[in-house]
């Protein structure tokens, strides 16, 4: 009787894990019947189609892109701004000219402030500030 109680619950318990796991999704891979021919050999270097390299922006001279179109990545190295800084939609955070301005004097980064910086793009850089490219500055002076 006591291996009764055990077995029953452990046998629902399976039933309720096995129903959950099934799916009728076509884009989940099921089983499938074993494979009967030879394996496709793999595309060797020399067999392989070379990629086309992108273009680019390409603009017609004295005219913009289009906004919400492709960007321009952003420069490498030591890059000077100059702007107003505006507030982020989060706290403490800075923004000038689309740039998150991450660490230099809270004095003279403040929202309204007419500013020069110079920092570097650290594109890998995670925030909580969800808006702007992360700016390192390393000096900030008023404009």
């Amino acid at each position: 009787m006591r291996t009764l109680r055990l077995v029953v619950p452990a046998l629902v318990l399976c039933a309720a894990l096995a129903a959950c796991g099934e799916t009728n999704d076509p884009t989940t891979p099921g089983p499938s019947a074993p494979a009967t021919g030879q394996p496709s050999p793999e595309p060797s270097p020399s067999t392989a189609v070379p990629a086309t390299p992108d273009p680019g922006v390409t603009t017609t001279p004295g005219r913009r892109p289009k906004p919400g179109g492709p960007t321009l990545p952003p420069p490498v190295g030591a890059t000077t701004l100059t702007g107003t800084v505006t507030a982020g939609v989060e706290p403490n955070c800075v923004l000038l000219d689309g740039y998150l301005l991450l660490g230099g004097p809270r004095d003279v980064l403040r929202a309204g402030a007419k500013v020069t910086v110079t920092g570097r793009v650290e594109a890998g850089v995670m925030t909580t500030c969800q808006q702007g490219t992360p700016f390192q500055v390393e000096t900030a002076q008023p404009a």
